[in-house]
Parts: C-alpha cells; sequence; structure tokens
C-alpha cells in the first residue's frame, strides 16, 4: 500500500531496528547474545542500503554501549536498548534547518547588497531541477526572491524544465544556449540578480548516470566562477549506495555543505539518508516528498531518529 502523501517511509530501517531491540530485551545481555544480535542488525541495515561502513560503525558503537549490561542494573532494560540506539543514530545523523539558510540570504545581501549564490551539484536523475524550483518557492514564501540560473546546458529539455518550473514559481531564469557553458550562465545569472536587487542565485547543473572527470572539472570551474556561498548536494533516496560514492566524490571536487534527499515518500528502506550523511558529514537540509512545489520538507534529525525507533 503506497504511503499517505507527506509519509516519511523508512520501513526497511524502522523493522530491522525494533527486531533488534525485542531480541535484546527480551534476553539476558550477555557478550555472545549482544554480539550475535549485533551482527544480526548489521547484515539487516547493509540489506536496507545502508552503507557497509556506516553499519559496522553503528553497530560498533552499539557493541560498547551494550556489552556487560544485565538487567539487574536497569529497571526497563527496553529503555536502555532504545536510549542506546537513539544516541548511536543521533551522532550519525547530522541537524539542518532551512530557516538559518533564509536568514543567511537575507544577513548577506542586507550586509552586501550583493546576491548569495547556491549551486546545486547531484548525478542525472536525482531530480535536481525539480528541488531547484522548489527551494526557489520556499525562499519566495520566506521573502527571498530569486534568480534560477540554467546552468545544465547539456540534457536535452532541460532549460525547458526550468523555464517552466520558474514561471510557475514567479521568478526570473537566465539562459543560453545548449552547449553553453554552463559557468557563464551562472555568472550571467549573478549579474542579472544584482542588477536587479534580487538577494538570491540558484544555479541547476548539469548530471549523468555515470560520474566522469568531465562533469566534475565542470562543476569546480562553476564553483571557481560564480563562488557559491552554499553547495547543496541533490540525491534520489531510492540510488542506494551508489550515492554514497557520489557524494564523496562531489563533495571532494566542489564541497558539499548540505543534502538534498529526494523520493523520500517512495524509498521502503531507508538506508541512504544514514550512508550519505555518515560518508561526507553533511546534513540533510530537506527532503522531497512529491512533485508540488510545496513537496519539501524540512528533516530535523529528531523526527527521523524517532521515526525509526517507533515501536
Amino acid at each position: 500500500m503506497r504511503p499517505e502523501r507527506g509519509q516519511v517511509v523508512l520501513e526497511g530501517l524502522r523493522r530491522a531496528l525494533r527486531s533488534a531491540v525485542e531480541r535484546l530485551t527480551t534476553e539476558e545481555l550477555t557478550e555472545s547474545k549482544v554480539e550475535d544480535v549485533l551482527e544480526d542488525l548489521r547484515v539487516q541495515l547493509v540489506a536496507n542500503e545502508v552503507s557497509l561502513e556506516a553499519a559496522e560503525s553503528i553497530v560498533s558503537a552499539l557493541k560498547r554501549d551494550l556489552i556487560g549490561r544485565r538487567a539487574s542494573r536497569f529497571s526497563d532494560k527496553r529503555v536502555a536498548v532504545v536510549s542506546a540506539l537513539r544516541e548511536v543514530l543521533e551522532g550519525v545523523l547530522l541537524d539542518s534547518d532551512p530557516n538559518l539558510l533564509v536568514e543567511e540570504v537575507k544577513a548577506h545581501f542586507a550586509s552586501t547588497g550583493e546576491p548569495f549564490p547556491i549551486l546545486f551539484v547531484g548525478p542525472n536523475g536525482g531530480g535536481k531541477t525539480t528541488t531547484v524550483a522548489k527551494i526557489a518557492y520556499f525562499l519566495k514564501s520566506n521573502s527571498v526572491q530569486s534568480v534560477i540560473a540554467c546552468a545544465d546546458t547539456f540534457r536535452a529539455a532541460a532549460i525547458e524544465q526550468m523555464k517552466l518550473l520558474a514561471e510557475r514559481v514567479g521568478v526570473r531564469c537566465v539562459s543560453h544556449r545548449y552547449g553553453a557553458d554552463p559557468a557563464a550562465v551562472a555568472m550571467d545569472s549573478i549579474v542579472s540578480a544584482r542588477a536587479h536587487g534580487l538577494p538570491a542565485v540558484l544555479i541547476d547543473t548539469a548530471g549523468r548516470t555515470e560520474l566522469n572527470r568531465n562533469l566534475l572539472e565542470e562543476m569546480r570551474k562553476i564553483r571557481r566562477v560564480a563562488q557559491p556561498k552554499r553547495v547543496i548536494y541533490v540525491v534520489d533516496a531510492l540510488a542506494g549506495n551508489v550515492a554514497v560514492e557520489q557524494a564523496r566524490q562531489f563533495d571532494s571536487y566542489v564541497g558539499v555543505d548540505y543534502v538534498v534527499l529526494t523520493k523520500l515518500d517512495s524509498d521502503v528502506k531507508g538506508g541512504t539518508a544514514i550512508s550519505v550523511c555518515y560518508a561526507i558529514r553533511k546534513p540533510i537540509i530537506f527532503v522531497g516528498m512529491g512533485q508540488e512545489l510545496s513537496d519539501l520538507m524540512p528533516m530535523p534529525k529528531s523526527t527521523v531518529v524517532e521515526k525509526l525507533l517507533e515501536s
């Protein structure tokens, strides 16, 4: 059954964690028992697309916390186990507040009079163009007007798609012809924002099905020329462990500040969120939950942790 609109699923991870909690709270916490349960949990985490290194880190942290505990030391063993899990998950996930980004843009514009460029990067098919429009809508809803740069001059129909979305949002859009220099598009957009007194520039960029050095060098050139204040990595929640290496490459080449995880309403496993956060130690600022412009949600780690630990 498809989840309700706007509902974070993460069912696979939740089920795996719930099973571990049940086993750890119904039997004595001997070292061998803890090791057996946590080995099974590691396998289940990986099966739900948590990267192997993240899964091993989670399991190792839990093992250190749980081994040697005895029921007699706790009035409620379930509380102790859930508390240990919560602490480990909160250590992996990072927190972010989209409202702080709004305030950062406003403060920068107020103090300098210059637009605040935000560069969007990520692989092809991750929902980058739609995410740019959604964030333009979010900013506009918070009294921040923007200019969108159609710097994806590679993908067929990318410019037309971005123009239609920009029109729906009600923001300016700057484009060149296909095959044009993306960095030139980004700079022209910054010039346009400056001329019209607009505080933000959102730079859409090209992706590829398979990352290659040319694409990454292109992103590096855009960063060098446009000098964005923030870089947002956009990734499909269904990408699984492929997203981890992609995130590392983009972070290495251009430096990522935030992650947007798209299609989370369709992700029944949930491992990508944990894997990407663990791999590059950057927070998820938004999750995409549908195709409407308003289908973008903040993702406080407290919400994710509580969802994962639901009974």
